[in-house]
């Protein structure tokens, strides 16, 4: 099961894991990300484009089931404005064996950052704002990997 949704609405952890766990595959994993106050932070802006999106998260979520033979993956993804302490993604593997479930996880995270075409926009505190750039460190985790 893949199952990949980019929403404006928040999601329910419990209902997202619950669905995986009814697969039986013994081993689940999971990351929730969630806007951190830095620096005067008061919304984190998320843009995208619907079609090109999806796909990107289908191709994640595609390779990593095969990869780790996982029995599902969920991403889910939010847009629009979020706020310090918002859940911004979440992502569940299932798999038989702890490691690929937790790898896969990782993995697929790591792809977020640096594949999904998501755009992020910064809006602070004191009325400035920034585009959110890409950073080596993502980029050296998703390339990673590769190897």
């Amino acid at each position: 099961m893949i199952k990949i949704l980019v929403q404006r609405d928040n999601f329910d952890i419990g209902v997202e894991t619950t669905e995986i766990a009814k697969l039986g595959g013994g081993a689940l994993a999971s990351f929730i990300g969630q806007v951190r106050a830095d620096n005067g932070l008061h919304t984190l802006e998320l843009e995208h484009y619907p079609a090109m999106t999806e796909k990107s998260l289908y191709a994640i979520a595609e390779h990593a089931k095969a990869h780790w033979n996982l029995h599902a993956i969920t991403i889910i993804h939010r847009v629009g404005p979020l706020s310090v302490g918002d859940n911004i993604v979440l992502v569940i593997t299932g798999s038989d064996h702890r490691q690929a479930a937790i790898d896969a996880c990782s993995y697929a995270m790591d792809q977020l950052k640096t594949v999904a075409p998501f755009w992020k926009k910064e809006q602070f505190d004191n009325g400035r704002s920034e585009w959110v750039q890409e950073r080596q460190s993502d980029l050296q985790a998703a390339k990673n990997w590769d190897d």
